[in-house]
């Protein structure tokens, strides 16, 4: 297209000193601000417009005739006209101008060109390596592109925009208001035709474009409106019959010429660019169709949308097409360039990301077939997993995994071949080569890089977890991996081993390394217990247990006869050692699961069945040889029990529960006819009619052994259930106590349910309940003795009666056991004297000082720590009322920082900070003492843990008093900020100064604000007496 357009862009010898800036001004002069002068409120917008054109035109005219400097100039602009092939005059005023400027547009490209040809630079001095080359002549400067892109945008408004069709490009008078009123000046009836006028326009901005300068400042800012033109001139239908045939307009050779332009500017811009600009030709930016009063809209035509859908196909073909296509819908849709500012809300649009999707997983009609396409597309599409800026990337993650898995749901047949298989492949590396032995591996081989194997996880975490689909095809891939996850997790857990490697060590290592995985299996399972999955493993292995018992006789097999050969009986003992080898696995699992799985590891109805089924079942093979044993007949009892459990009312249970029961019937069937034990199976009778009948129907053995199993599962119940007991006799008036201390527990239907202490009402708690609770606090069975200790904190939270006038002897129990070992008593016991000390603190927070402030001799250092913990929690409790007790607390902590104990120190700084960040201004004539007695310990102090406490009370401090720090630290604030950045610059101990540094981030925040209060837009009204 350009071709032509050269041939009149040549002058011979014409140029002279004709240079850039006659040509710029030449061009400002057309630009230049005009009008008609008249005053008249008759001139519209439209007459001013054409005035100042017109004005414009004859000024240039002048200028060429008047300045004998523009004449070569002049003589430049008539030569390319001359060789020009399009009309240069017409009676519509807005042509005539876009002409001359198109002109003078030419004028600067070849004058640039020339200029460029005859630079000689020169050799660069090597004594001044560092100085800057030679500036290119033809470059511009930021005013003169200034001038260029004015220049450009009336080509584009006069001469590109008014002559596209309705619905190609973005119209006109939707722009801007100047655009409404240059669409209404422009003459279509002129002459030359629409259509000649934007072929000329197009291709005069392309051969200006052939200049690299020149095409960047075109192509950045009018690229659409250039292939809005270049689509119509080159795939406009030509059925239609408008007043002047297209045909005769444009040359089959012109509409040739303007689609392979149209294809050379798409290759040639920046993808995203193209992506971007096509979208909007192929929406249908609207565009008035017949009356502009109206404003009917009109889409894209059907030609155009169709012609925009196989060049974007195109664009998504090439390489690096995918990015090009993301980037391109992303920047489009708001978010500027991707990673940009708004890029975190376009990331969590998820519409756009299934759009893109959606565009993604569709195979185009230029695509050989769907395979050809997944084929080329997929590698891009992992590709988008690994882009190295994060907000970019963030964004481009979740394209990818939409479009991951909008495949796999599309496509299930090729996708995993091309996305899956690729990316799993380092995984399936590792999978395959755990066969093959040791001794066929060559040192030093390395199957997977470490690069790769982290690249390849991150990727199944961003595809099966951020995606969070799962899809059958996802789960059916990830399956056979699983145990190289596991095992990479086990590698990542383990720490650095420097055993040696004789046969002794070998063994512990295989042993020791067993050993770990099971552990680290199950903190796995302890992770996944609230869904479920850690429930159904341990049934799972309960069930293997029993295949285990079942297959106990094959261990009574005959030996090999003394005939068999060696390799036979290798074989034989091989077999054995494994089969041993995988019972004791699935006895170590049992073992871990059990010590690191809380009771609440079942989560429904369906999994304790199963697990009591496991267990009937394991009874049963037990049963079968002969193989009873104690543990057995416990384990047996405690299943049972829990049957009767759920049927005597702990779980509120539905007829489809029932259903699930019904799978018990015919283990406890053969329970009852097996085994030996006459109490077990007539429970066993009981549970298959309780089951039978839903419920309707229960005997007292079944009442008995749910009660039974209830109180083992909480010790604490039984003393509740006890008190309950005696109340209901001493309200009933009837004096048979020794019969219920025989048998504390009723059974029958009515006593299925355990009543509890909160049921009771408050006031009537009797002598003899009281009494009972106060010896089982002394009961050497650790979980009698905590849950009497919480019972006993209850009643003094609910301010029972009976429990306040013995306060004294409450307190004596509380403080006997916090020297307790056992931390379920210990706790117990502090929250019982800080509930205490709420409600008398005057007479118990000075036993608790003085205890606190004894030496060693007197109390020991844990009770002392266990005592600090009380008094925090009371400090904590107390809130504001804390500052009637501020001088015997304060003085307590100081002194306590200065015990030879480390430990202590420490404490007694802890409970300092959350003193002093309660006291807020009463915190003032004492502040000068804490911040010296904090100085010295976090400088002076030999322990490290001291040394922490101290800059932690500072971080309390100041996080406690916020913007009053200002004002209750006034005078030490300065000392406490010495203190921190000596903390920062010479404190060893790397947490201390991560404390001292958010101390100092505190104390910097407070200060802001302190120093810039932020601005409330608040209007005050104030009433003038």
């Amino acid at each position: 297209m350009a071709a032509s357009v050269q041939a009149a862009a040549a002058p011979s010898g014409v140029l002279g000193t004709c240079g850039l800036e006659q040509i710029l001004e030449a061009l400002k002069l057309l630009l230049s601000p005009g009008g008609s002068g008249s005053t008249s409120l008759q001139n519209t917008k439209h007459d001013v417009l054409l005035e100042t054109l017109k004005s414009n035109l004859s000024a240039l005219e002048a200028k060429f005739l008047k300045d004998a400097q523009w004449k070569k100039l002049k003589t430049l602009r008539d030569e390319i006209a001359d060789k020009a092939e399009w009309p240069q005059s017409s009676e519509d005023i807005t042509w005539s101008f876009t002409s001359q400027t198109l002109l003078l547009l030419l004028c600067l490209k070849e004058i640039m060109t020339r200029l460029v040809a005859e630079f000689n630079p020169g050799k660069p001095n090597p004594r001044t390596p560092e100085a800057a080359p030679a500036l290119s002549p033809d470059t511009l400067s930021v005013s003169q592109q200034k001038t260029f892109q004015s220049v450009l945008q009336f080509v584009v408004t006069l001469g590109v925009c008014p002559y596209l069709m309705p619905g190609v490009g973005v119209p006109l008078r939707d722009r801007t208001e100047f655009g409404a009123v240059v669409q209404g000046i422009v003459r279509l009836e002129a002459a030359p035709h629409a259509t000649r006028r934007l072929y000329i326009c197009c291709r005069v901005l392309l051969d200006l474009a052939q200049h690299a300068s020149l095409g960047s400042l075109i192509f950045c800012r009018h690229f659409g409106d250039i292939a809005a033109g270049l689509c119509q001139l080159g795939f406009c239908p030509t059925k239609r019959k408008p007043p002047v045939p297209v045909e005769e307009v444009l040359t089959e050779e012109e509409r040739t010429l303007s689609r392979q332009a149209l294809r050379d500017i798409l290759d040639q811009v920046y993808q995203p660019l193209a992506v971007r600009e096509l979208l909007i030709l192929q929406g249908g930016s609207p565009q008035s169709c017949t009356d502009v009063k109206t404003k009917l809209r009109c889409p894209a035509p059907a030609w155009l949308r169709r012609l925009c859908g196989q060049l974007l196909s195109e664009r998504l073909m090439r390489p690096n097409g995918v990015q090009a296509v993301v980037r391109g819908i992303l920047e489009g849709a708001g978010a500027g360039a991707a990673g940009g500012s708004d890029a975190e809300a376009t990331a969590a649009d998820w519409k756009k990301c299934d759009l893109i999707a959606k565009i993604l997983a569709s195979c185009p009609q230029q695509s050989l077939s769907p395979e050809s396409y997944y084929k080329d597309i997929c590698p891009q599409i992992l590709d988008l997993f690994h882009l190295q800026d994060k907000l970019t990337a963030r964004q481009f993650q979740r394209v990818a995994t939409t479009t991951f898995t909008t495949m796999l749901r599309e496509r299930p047949e090729l996708a995993p071949k091309y996305l899956l298989q690729p990316m799993l492949a380092p995984l399936h590396r590792c999978s395959t080569t755990a066969e093959i032995p040791e001794s066929d591996m060559v040192p030093g081989t390395v199957l997977v890089t470490e690069e790769e194997l982290s690249r390849c996880v991150e990727d199944v975490f961003k595809v099966y977890v951020v995606a969070n689909e799962p899809l059958p095809v996802l789960l059916d891939s990830l399956l056979p991996l699983l145990g190289v996850f596991f095992s990479l997790y086990c590698f990542t857990q383990q720490s650095a081993s420097h055993i040696s490697d004789d046969e002794d060590e070998a063994l512990y290592q295989k042993v020791s390394s067993e050993q770990s995985q099971m552990e680290h299996l199950g903190d796995l399972l302890l992770h996944c217990q609230p869904c479920g999955l850690a429930g159904d493993f341990f049934i799972f292995c309960l069930k293997e247990l029993s295949h285990l018992l079942e297959e106990n006789e094959a261990e009574f097999t005959p030996k090999p006869p003394c005939s068999t050969s060696l390799l036979e009986l290798e074989q034989h003992q091989t077999l054995l050692i494994e089969d041993q080898e995988r019972k004791l696995l699935v006895l170590q699992l049992l073992a871990v699961l059990c010590e690191k799985m809380s009771e609440q590891i079942f989560t429904h109805i369906t999994q304790v069945v199963d697990f009591v089924a496991a267990t009937l079942q394991r009874a049963c093979a037990g049963l079968a040889h002969e193989a009873e044993s104690t543990v057995g007949s416990q384990t047996l009892s405690m299943a049972m029990g829990l049957v009767a459990a759920m049927l005597g009312g702990a779980v509120q249970l539905k007829s489809s529960d029932f259903v699930v029961l019904k799978q018990l019937l015919p283990l406890l069937e053969k329970v009852s006819n097996t085994y030996p034990d006459p109490v077990i199976q007539e429970l066993a009778v009981d549970l298959r009619i309780t089951i039978s009948t839903h419920g309707a129907f229960s005997t007292e053995a079944v009442s008995t052994a749910a009660q039974s199993t209830l109180n083992k599962k909480d010790p604490e119940q039984k003393i509740k259930e006890q008190r309950q007991t005696s109340y209901d006799a001493s309200t009933e008036g009837t004096q048979n106590r020794p019969e219920q201390e025989q048998n504390p527990l009723r059974t029958g239907q009515g006593s299925s349910e355990p009543c509890t202490a909160t049921s009771q009402p408050p006031g009537n708690i009797t002598t003899e309940q009281f009494r009972e609770v106060l010896l089982s606090a002394c009961d050497p069975q650790v979980p009698t003795r905590a849950a009497a200790l919480r019972t006993l904190s209850r009643w003094v939270e609910q301010r029972e009666g009976r429990a306040l006038e013995e306060q004294k002897k409450l307190l004596q129990i509380f403080l006997e056991n916090l020297e307790h070992e056992d931390s379920f008593v210990y706790l117990s016991a502090i929250q019982g004297v800080a509930l205490l000390s709420d409600v008398y603190p005057e007479e118990i927070l000075v036993d608790l000082l003085a205890r606190y402030d004894s030496s060693k001799d007197k109390h020991t250092p844990e009770t002392r720590m266990k005592v600090g913990e009380v008094l925090m929690r009371i400090v904590r409790a107390l809130g504001d009322m804390v500052s009637k007790y501020r001088e015997p607390l304060i003085h307590t902590f100081l002194r306590g920082v200065k015990d030879p104990d480390g430990a202590h120190r420490a404490s007694s700084l802890s409970n300092l900070g959350e003193l002093c960040q309660r006291l807020d201004f009463l915190l003032g004539p004492v502040v000068h003492e804490v911040t010296i007695c904090l100085t010295a310990v976090a400088k002076t102090d030999t322990d490290v843990q001291v040394r922490r406490a101290a800059v932690h009370v500072v971080v309390l401090l100041l996080r406690g008093l916020s913007q009053k720090a200002t004002e209750v630290l006034s005078d030490v604030l300065k000392d406490l900020y010495h203190l921190l950045k000596h903390v920062v610059r010479l404190e060893p101990d790397d947490v201390a100064k991560i404390q001292a540094q958010l101390a100092l981030e505190e104390l910097d925040e407070i200060m802001r604000n302190f120093l810039f209060p932020p601005q409330k837009l608040e209007k005050k009204i104030m009433v003038l007496p």
